[in-house]
C-alpha cells in the first residue's frame, strides 16, 4: 500500500504538477511532505498526516517551513504534547548533508 501511494504522489508531481501554476505555500510542498510522512510513518500513519497538512494549507493560512516531525503525532504542532516541534526557520532538509568549509571555498588564486 505504501509503494502505491508513493507511485500516485510521484505521478502526480511528474504528469499533472507542471502543467498548474505553483500554488503551494509551504516549504516542503505538500506533495513532497506526503512523501516523506508516507515514507516515514507508513500509508496509513503518513496519510494521515498528509491530509492534516493539506486541511492546513488554506487560504487564511500564512505558509511557511512546515516539515514532517520526526516522531509520529497528529498533535505534533500543539506545544501540550509530548511530540511538540517548535517550526524551523531553516528546512530540515537544508540540515541533512552541511556544506564543508573546503566546499564552500573557492580555489586557491581564483578571486571571487
Amino acid at each position: 500500500m505504501k509503494d502505491l501511494f508513493l507511485r500516485l504522489i510521484r505521478f502526480y508531481q511528474r504528469k499533472i504538477s507542471p502543467f498548474r501554476p505553483p500554488s503551494c505555500k509551504y516549504y516542503p510542498t505538500c506533495s513532497a511532505y506526503a512523501l516523506t510522512a508516507i515514507d516515514r510513518f507508513g500509508a496509513f500513519r503518513g496519510g494521515l498526516l498528509a491530509l492534516l497538512r493539506l486541511a492546513r494549507c488554506r487560504p487564511w493560512s500564512d505558509g511557511g517551513i512546515d516539515d514532517v516531525p520526526r516522531k509520529f503525532s497528529l498533535f505534533y504542532r500543539f506545544s501540550w504534547s509530548k511530540a511538540h516541534e517548535e517550526p524551523r526557520l531553516v528546512p530540515e532538509a537544508w540540515l541533512e548533508k552541511p556544506v564543508s568549509q573546503a566546499e564552500n571555498q573557492a580555489e586557491p588564486g581564483v578571486h571571487v
